[in-house]
């Protein structure tokens, strides 16, 4: 049997600011391109499949057309919930599509449920858990309230039922169980959730002994954490911090006695990241950034003084520039806080103070002008407002 397991496709999300809808199809296409030629029987997509609680109704329209179209490219698929999705709505009419072979599972009463399939070595039994907030569920769990204690809870639930399945067949069950969760050895990204309760979000690997395949969702970086543990991480990156990661998903083997090999799915890239470093000048000029001129640009300048127009200058050369910083070299971390840097201060000199610190140089007398007289318009507009009041 042939497992293709994905996760974390945020259908919806943007990447500051860009609409990701059009590449997140894209790699769809690619799926199921890859269901077709890799013989693949099952499709597991391990939570996070919404970006958001309330997706549009474009992204439901990207979910409905990518189910159909893996079940006609002949994998069925297990689905579950993650901490970006409402599990009650993605979960909705979940009985009814699983005749036609897509498989949910968005709710506790589920966990202990599997999806059996078979092939000529034996039965397969695929579990899927939600993603457990454990402020929701431990108490129907009988479990402590954090994410080790539900997840462990859980997975008694998938042993007890996995051991009475092997119990009754004639060959052993093999077993692949589906979760999203932080687990101990995975490295994380800026574009994950924070899912800490008290400070403890990760649980350790041992949670999940006792089966096959562990098929995880939620951090974005694809990594093994064991042969048999691993992370498909998000089909397209979502922040900066994503540069480094290759993206794709894991395509699964199992054998007669459990997983026989495990391979790389690379996913197509829309467009490659590049963090560029440095003075403006310098960055226009070398030509060891030219590959960058095509890519998604993170730029963080670092020259003295702030250079104006440096958005414009730097897109005249890197077109999809998305973020700029400034660092300039030798500047001193302050170590004070706001409110004593404008205690005893005018508005003008606040405002002035501003202007230095984003930009690098103070107001010239023109722009000094120019903010004594909005601070005045401001004070004026605000006397109106409490006349009319």
């Amino acid at each position: 049997m042939r497992i293709l397991h994905t996760s974390d496709w945020h259908l919806g999300r943007s990447f500051h600011r860009v609409g990701m809808l059009e590449h997140q199809v894209r790699f769809v296409d690619h799926l199921v391109e890859a269901v077709r030629s890799e013989g693949i029987d099952v499709v597991v997509l391990a939570g996070d499949v919404y970006d958001r609680a309330l997706p549009s109704v474009d992204t439901v329209a990207v979910l409905d057309d990518a189910l159909s179209r893996l079940l006609d490219a002949g994998a069925q698929v297990l689905l579950t919930s993650g901490n970006h999705d409402s599990a009650g709505r993605l979960g909705f009419a979940s009985r009814v599509l699983e005749h036609g072979g897509v498989h949910l599972r968005t709710r506790v009463s589920d966990l202990s449920r599997p999806v059996l399939l078979g092939d000529e070595h034996g039965p397969v039994a695929l579990y899927g858990l939600p993603y457990l907030e454990p402020a929701m569920c431990a108490e129907q769990l009988g479990a402590d309230r954090n994410h080790q204690g539900v997840l462990s809870a859980a997975m008694a639930r998938v042993r007890a039922d996995l051991a009475t399945r092997s119990a009754t067949s004639s060959s052993p069950t093999r077993s692949v169980v589906a979760a999203h969760a932080f687990v101990l050895g995975g490295q994380s990204s800026d574009s994950e959730r924070d899912i800490s309760v008290g400070g403890v979000g990760a649980v350790p690997q041992s949670v999940f002994d006792g089966v096959d395949y562990v098929a995880l969702g939620h951090l974005h970086g694809r990594q093994r954490l064991a042969e048999t543990v691993r992370y498909s991480g998000s089909p397209l990156a979502y922040s900066f911090s994503e540069a480094a990661h290759v993206k794709g998903s894991w395509v699964v083997d199992l054998g007669p006695s459990g997983v026989s090999a495990v391979t790389s799915l690379p996913a197509p890239v829309p467009r490659a990241l590049a963090l560029l470093r440095g003075h403006l000048d310098d960055l226009l000029a070398d030509s060891v950034h030219l590959s960058a001129e095509q890519a998604w640009c993170q730029v963080v300048l670092t020259d003295a003084v702030r250079p104006r127009a440096a958005m414009a200058r730097l897109q005249q050369r890197f077109p999809h520039t998305l973020s700029l910083g400034f660092e300039p070299d030798g500047a001193a971390e302050r170590t004070d806080g706001y409110a004593s840097r404008v205690r005893g201060r005018s508005e003008i000199d606040v405002c002035c103070g501003f202007l230095e610190h984003v930009r690098g140089t103070g107001a010239d007398e023109s722009e000094r002008a120019l903010l004594e007289r909005a601070l005045e318009q401001s004070r004026l507009a605000a006397v109106d407002q409490g006349d009319a009041a």
